[in-house]
């Protein structure tokens, strides 16, 4: 009877680390398939604009877009 719940102990333990592992393995495939989907933030320069520049060339667009 000792020998079958030895071998259901050893079955449990190399499932459960198999688990483990795939679990793992799958965040970081998770996050390599993030990180190559993403497509690159803008540059500096363009998030560093002045806003009074951003807001008249708002403006110029949505006067050409009325006339």
């Amino acid at each position: 009877m000792g020998n079958i719940l030895h071998a259901w102990d050893i079955l449990l333990l190399r499932i459960t680390g198999f688990v483990a592992v795939a679990g793992i393995l799958g965040i970081f495939g998770w996050i390599g398939y993030t990180l190559v989907t993403t497509p690159p933030p803008k540059p500096v320069e363009e998030i560093e604009k002045d806003p009074d520049e951003e807001l008249k060339e708002m403006e110029a667009k949505e006067a050409a877009k009325s006339e």
